[in-house]
């Protein structure tokens, strides 16, 4: 190996190692199990929605915190009191047709612990998306709109992770007010691509 090339690689291995310090300091971190304080918990609501069974699933990768099925042998239960889904109409095009839907994706929960403790007080996780519409893809939009709503479903399902993992003894996470994922760029495909 030529003195040059090692001198090329030193230098690549410093810069590729500042990079990462930097994006690790501005919030930037791989994803990976997120431990929780807490060793087992409750999840309510419908165990067999995709929601319910990745929330489960998630918690049960924690590598801390088992997902209890009876809610008596819980340390926590998290209480899902709300999770619906909107669809809006954002603009019409000048013979009245739609041409832009909003779809809105709110879910609120609460957790408590085995003595009903408020751990984290009832909040709010809003998710948005906007799409364009042609009522000459009816069938394309459709499904655009179902992948839409379960890339919410997905944020929506980190940032409960997020909350759960911050949850520490003797603290009260939430405020009972209402936490948005990351604002996005605005969807304005000319028709649904198929994955």
């Amino acid at each position: 190996m030529t003195h040059t090339h090692s001198r090329f690689i030193s230098r690549s291995g410093v810069v590729l190692g500042l990079v990462l310090i930097a994006l690790t300091g501005c919030g930037f971190h791989v994803r990976g199990p997120q431990p929780m304080a807490f060793s087992s918990i409750h999840v309510g609501g419908d165990q067999y929605s995709r929601l319910g069974v990745n929330l489960r699933r998630q918690i049960a990768l924690s590598g801390t915190t088992k997902v209890e099925e009876d809610p008596k042998r819980a340390e926590v239960q998290l209480q899902i009191l709300s999770n619906d889904r909107e669809r809006e109409i954002l603009s019409l095009t000048p013979a009245g047709k739609v041409r832009e839907y909003e779809l809105t994706h709110t879910f609120r929960f609460r957790l408590i612990s085995q003595q009903n403790k408020e751990l984290i007080a009832p909040s709010n996780i809003v998710a948005r998306r906007e799409y364009t519409f042609n009522d000459e893809q009816v069938l394309g939009k459709e499904q655009e709109e179902t992948l839409l709503f379960r890339e919410m479903e997905d944020d929506i399902l980190r940032q409960i992770i997020w909350q759960l993992s911050a949850w520490k003894p003797g603290s009260r996470v939430g405020s009972g007010r209402t936490v948005e994922p990351l604002p996005r760029i605005r969807e304005q495909s000319p028709g649904f691509i198929s994955p």
